[in-house]
């Protein structure tokens, strides 16, 4: 395995992980949670 195969490998690891993260981020299970936490700079008195 030459670097050029290395550095193909990590592109696609890379990107793979970025679609994880973006498909998470915007799942609708994870909706509610997110919103709530959006709203603690506002709830403290």
């Amino acid at each position: 395995m030459d670097i050029n195969t290395l550095r193909a490998v990590a592109t696609v690891a890379s990107f793979v992980a970025f679609v994880a993260i973006w498909a998470w981020a915007w799942s609708r299970a994870n909706q509610q949670s997110f919103e709530e936490a959006a709203q603690l700079p506002f709830d403290q008195e």
